[in-house]
This record gives C-alpha cells, sequence and structure tokens, in this order.
C-alpha cells in the first residue's frame, strides 16, 4: 500500500521519496521537460517530468493535461529556491485519476461570473484560505465558551415568532401552516438559561433584509450566548474577550493563509492584545459632530456610513451601549438610570467593518414586553411561552449574537461578506 503525503507533508519531509495526490494547479513545458503545481488541501508544489525517464505515450499523457485534472505524483523532493514554495518532486510515475475538461474559471472573471460558479470557485487559493480560517473562528467559539463553563444548547430553527422584527422573516409552509426561519436562537436560549444558566450555539439565521450591500447575507451563522446573572457590563465584557481570543487562535494556526489573502497580520496583533473601549451612543454621536463633523439626530440608528465615520477616531474595536429605546427590539429593557435608552451594546470593528456583535440585558418585566410587543404590531398571546419565563422565577441575564461571516470578513479584511461563507444566499441570488 502506497503511504500518501499531503503536500505540506511532503514539504516538511524536504527529502527522499514521496507519493502526493491533488489537482493540476498550473502547468508548462516544452518537448524536454513538463513542470506541473499540484495542489491540495494543504498547499501547491511544483513537480517536474524529464521526458528521457518516460514513455512517449506516457509523456505525452502529461502534455494533454488540463488545470484541475486530479492526479497522483510518485518523486523525490528536494529543495529548489526556484520553486513556487521553496520544493520542487522530480517525477517518477503518476496516475491520472480524473481527466478535465477546459475549466471554465480564468483570470480576471466578474464577481458575479464566480459567484455563479461558486461549486468551481471554492477551490481557488484565496477560498481555500478563507474556508480554513472560518474553521478556526468556529472551533474557537467552540472553544472559548466550553472553557467557560458553557453548555452547547441547539435551538430550532423553524419558530413561529419573530424575534428581530416581522417584516425580516422567511415563511415556510409547515404542513397546513405558517412558520418562519429563524431570526435568532434568543428566545429559547432564555428558556434554557433556567436549567443550564451558561449557554451558547452556532446555528444559521435567516433575515429577509431587501439589502443589496457588501454586509448582508440572508443567510448566515450566528454565534449566541446567553447567561444568568449577568448584567449589560458583563456581557460586553465577554463579547471582548471572545473576539481577542478568536483572533488569538486564528494567528496562532492561520499566518500561512492571512498572508496569502494580503492581510496585515501585525494589525491583527495588535486587536488580539487591546483594551476595547466602552462608550454611551450619546458619546457616539458627539464624537461623530465634534470630530467627524457629521450630525445624527438623537434617537436615530447609527447607519453604516456613521459607523464608519465613528470608527475612524479608533483604533481597535470599542462597545457602544445604551442606544434610544424606542427603535430598539421588544426584549431589550430600559435603562433605570435614563429611561430613555435601553440596556443594549453593540461592538464595532475597525477598517469600515461595522457591527460585528449585537447583546443586551434581557428585559424582565412583563407589562413593559407586552407594550413593546403592542407596539410593533405583535400579540402577546403569541408569546405566551417567552412571557411565562418572567413568571415562573426570572433571574437578571444577558446575552449577544457574534456575525459569524461579519468577523471572518473583518479578520480576512475581505471586500465582500459573500466570500466569508461557502455559498452565499442574498436577496437576488439562491444558487448554486
Amino acid at each position: 500500500m502506497t503511504e500518501f503525503l499531503s503536500i505540506q507533508q511532503a514539504i516538511d519531509q524536504k527529502e527522499g521519496n514521496v507519493a502526493i495526490r491533488g489537482w493540476v494547479y498550473r502547468e508548462r513545458g516544452s518537448n524536454k521537460l513538463k513542470f506541473i503545481v499540484l495542489r491540495d488541501s494543504s498547499n501547491i508544489i511544483q513537480c517536474v517530468a524529464d521526458a528521457d525517464n518516460f514513455s512517449q505515450e506516457e509523456f505525452e499523457k502529461l502534455h494533454k493535461l488540463q488545470i484541475e485534472t486530479s492526479m497522483i505524483i510518485w518523486g523525490k523532493i528536494k529543495k529548489d529556491d526556484r520553486a513556487p514554495t521553496g520544493y520542487e518532486i522530480s517525477m517518477n510515475k503518476f496516475e491520472i485519476v480524473g481527466e478535465c475538461d477546459t475549466f471554465p474559471i480564468q483570470k480576471d472573471q466578474s464577481p458575479e461570473f464566480l459567484l455563479d460558479n461558486r461549486h468551481l470557485w471554492i477551490r481557488s487559493r484565496k477560498m481555500t484560505a478563507i474556508m480554513k480560517i472560518r474553521s478556526t473562528i468556529l472551533e474557537a467559539i467552540h472553544d472559548f465558551f466550553k472553557s467557560k463553563g458553557y453548555y452547547e444548547f441547539t435551538p430550532p430553527i423553524m419558530q413561529p415568532n419573530q424575534c428581530e422584527g416581522g417584516s425580516t422573516l422567511f415563511e415556510v409552509k409547515y404542513y397546513n401552516e405558517i412558520t418562519y426561519l429563524s431570526q435568532s436562537w434568543q428566545l429559547y436560549a432564555e428558556a434554557a438559561i433556567f436549567s443550564l444558566e451558561r449557554v451558547y450555539c452556532i446555528s444559521p439565521t435567516f433575515r429577509a433584509e431587501r439589502s443589496k450591500t457588501s454586509r448582508h447575507l440572508s443567510e448566515f451563522w450566528m454565534a449566541e450566548m446567553e447567561a444568568a446573572w449577568i448584567d449589560l457590563k458583563q456581557a460586553s465584557e465577554i463579547a471582548k474577550e471572545e473576539i481577542r481570543f478568536i483572533i488569538k487562535k486564528v494567528l496562532e494556526n492561520n499566518r500561512n493563509e492571512l498572508e496569502s489573502l494580503g492581510r496585515d497580520v501585525k494589525i491583527l496583533e495588535r486587536y488580539a492584545e487591546a483594551d476595547y473601549p466602552t462608550i454611551t451612543y450619546d458619546d457616539a454621536l458627539k464624537i461623530l459632530k465634534e470630530k467627524r463633523n457629521v450630525q445624527v439626530a438623537w434617537g436615530k440608528d447609527l447607519r453604516t456610513i456613521e459607523e464608519d465615520e465613528l470608527m475612524k477616531e479608533f483604533s481597535s474595536p470599542i462597545i457602544v451601549t445604551n442606544y434610544p429605546k424606542e427603535i430598539m427590539a421588544f426584549y431589550k429593557p430600559r435603562d433605570p438610570k435614563n429611561p430613555k435608552t435601553a440596556l443594549c451594546f453593540d461592538m464595532l470593528a475597525p477598517e469600515g467593518y461595522g457591527e460585528i456583535i449585537g447583546g443586551s440585558q434581557r428585559d424582565t418585566d412583563i407589562q413593559e414586553i407586552e407594550n413593546a410587543l403592542k407596539k410593533d404590531g405583535e400579540d402577546p398571546n403569541n408569546y405566551k411561552f417567552y412571557l411565562d419565563l418572567r413568571k415562573y422565577g426570572s433571574v437578571p441575564h444577558s446575552g449577544y449574537g457574534l456575525g459569524v461571516e461579519r468577523v471572518i470578513s473583518w479578520i480576512c479584511c475581505l471586500d465582500n461578506i459573500k466570500d466569508a461563507i461557502p455559498f452565499p444566499r442574498t436577496m437576488l441570488r439562491k444558487g448554486p
């Protein structure tokens, strides 16, 4: 049995006989020499076939190779500074596993073409690097909460109520009735904290937002947490700690991928150690007015353009608390010290990436919740299970949601959030 090595394992071996397998990334040659750059999930390596070592028939097969042909190569590896990754394999045997038609993806093709062919573009070195970083980030989120004694709690994906605004619900036919795809696990997580106290999840989330921006997806992943006995400040401090933890894990595991994406690693190193400031909504409006010459009427939410202007005054993520109560979701309570505002927060990322986390303390006043639901045009009777949580031993509790793709976009310095997820779903795109 041949023992196959990944390309990176072969490079790490540095010398001697190796057997590798993968896909043709680049190819060129002459009547005497054939150069094949082979790729697998770990790296790329240049392989060289000398016509003197193969029959004419075999060498002719190499000349007919096209990009993305899958093959197995046996040979001897050695250091060669001229090769793309500093090592080269002198081929002594090969096997073509899967022939390839003319690969449709070439250089300088439009973003829309690449999205239409996402099933093929996902093989690119760029997408491979992003997906590796995505995997690290998801693993880091699990590790972070497990290290703090949180239990993973899985919510239903089909839910009967809105949590973040009824206008962004996706309807689903449910037998003879209608239900909705989840906007958040939050309402169910709040039930779970009376049992498990500290819970988290990473799950798909659906928002039917009519937004065609580089920051919005219709289907995305949220990493959410909910905990009993913690207030707004404690929740926001956990969020800061989680982001620093994630960045450190990516720096530990994915420096090569970051560099291949052109990401400035030194900036991420600074984010991993920085203290993230906490300011209020009122502070934000003052900074915008005095330092950025941007006027925002009190009571208006901060739009993307205003978040971007605000973050030009900061060199790390920040927390913004106490947004106006009237523009907040029904479950966010009034701040007793400033009843016009809610006990809520957003984390904003620098470099133009905006909100990456949103959270709040949760309201425990049944009458306040019912009033807020009615104001939103909702029937409180449809939220009986949620209101019940306030009747039977309620406690102070808080939670937040982290937008996985937004964090990936920021850490990888992507131009568009669509590249942060394998197969994006947007207002205008439901395939492939």
